[in-house]
């Protein structure tokens, strides 16, 4: 930091201030005025010598982004595709990485939302098996998305891939902590999307009375009701403190998983045995015709009715996709 400077008025030129080795992801500049009065006369402003401290080796050229952050006058999130993405883009808001390495995630309560049926804010990744390839749509059964192994075979000849597994290795580092009970503390981190429904959604939450938070996963069925498998702690919104739950901050991974009408979620932690949900999907109706898919990583914050300045975030460190 440097404070309490001033430049020398006998020198027109640039002049240069050295500042303090630090960490930062952005520089603010405060100007007080000069020695007359509190007008001031920078043009121009210029960092140089800043060292690149991002070593992310999270692949990303086949995702796309959504950001809260209004593109239009119809409050429509922004979308970064796959080469803007991987083109080091970056918003100091909502995506950006740590000094680890891992990509963050942030949403809050309030902002910009992908459609107009879209409830809440997300700054997430969507899977694109077409990896930049403009020509082939986003939507569809093609070579941007994938099916189950039990879809007709059409559709297996016509996707980008079939059947599927998403690991991800990542750390929670905030919650929302006001707004309506049952909104409070959750947010999805991970799901399978098919055409209208999800197959799967991950949720992690954690309630501002609790130090530690629970994992619970829905399952969709195609055109019906959500079925719920908690494999930490509860999804209630008056769960007491789950007694193997995660906090804030610690480092867990999971893996979906998908062969066939079969879907595999595991919860992997450091020094403990892994959680393993299997959920049979041979009557939820994703072996019709028609039927793709895709991943989608990140925050998906679940809460509407916060204030405006309560957010969800995560820092993942890996995210791997992989297909047959």
């Amino acid at each position: 930091m440097l404070t309490s400077t001033s430049s020398d008025p006998d020198d027109e030129h640039l002049q240069y201030h050295q500042l303090a080795e630090s960490t930062a992801r952005y520089v603010k500049i405060q100007v007080t005025g000069n020695s007359i009065d509190s007008t001031h006369g920078i043009y121009e402003i210029e960092s140089f010598g800043c060292v690149d401290n991002q070593q992310s080796d999270i692949e990303l050229d086949d995702w796309y982004l959504s950001i809260p952050v209004d593109e239009t006058e119809y409050s429509k999130a922004k979308s970064i595709y796959e080469q803007e993405l991987n083109d080091d883009y970056f918003n100091h808001q909502f995506f950006f990485e740590d000094s680890q390495g891992g990509l963050v995630f942030r949403a809050p309560v309030s902002g910009a939302k992908t459609s107009t049926n879209t409830k809440y804010t997300r700054s997430e990744l969507r899977e694109m098996l077409r990896r930049g390839d403009t020509s082939i749509k986003t939507q569809g059964v093609n070579a941007n998305n994938w099916v189950f192994s039990s879809a007709p075979a059409e559709d297996l000849a016509d996707a980008g891939g079939i059947d599927g597994e998403l690991y991800a290795v990542l750390t929670v580092n905030h919650v929302t902590t006001s707004g309506e009970d049952w909104q409070v503390g959750r947010v999805i981190i991970g799901q399978i999307h098919a055409n209208d429904d999800e197959p799967i959604r991950v949720y992690y939450r954690k309630l501002p009375q609790n130090e530690l938070g629970a994992i619970y996963l829905a399952h969709e069925i195609l055109g019906g009701d959500d079925v719920y498998y908690e494999v930490i702690g509860s999804r209630s919104q008056s769960a007491e403190n789950p007694v193997n739950g995660i906090a804030l901050g610690e480092v867990f991974a999971f893996r979906i998983e998908v062969l066939g009408n079969q879907l595999t979620f595991t919860l992997e932690r450091k020094n403990q045995e892994d959680l393993v949900q299997v959920i049979d999907m041979t009557d939820s109706g994703y072996d019709q015709g028609g039927q793709y898919m895709y991943f989608k990583a990140g925050v998906y914050n679940q809460n509407n009715t916060g204030d405006d300045s309560d957010y969800v975030e995560a820092s993942f460190l890996k995210i791997e996709n992989s297909h047959f």
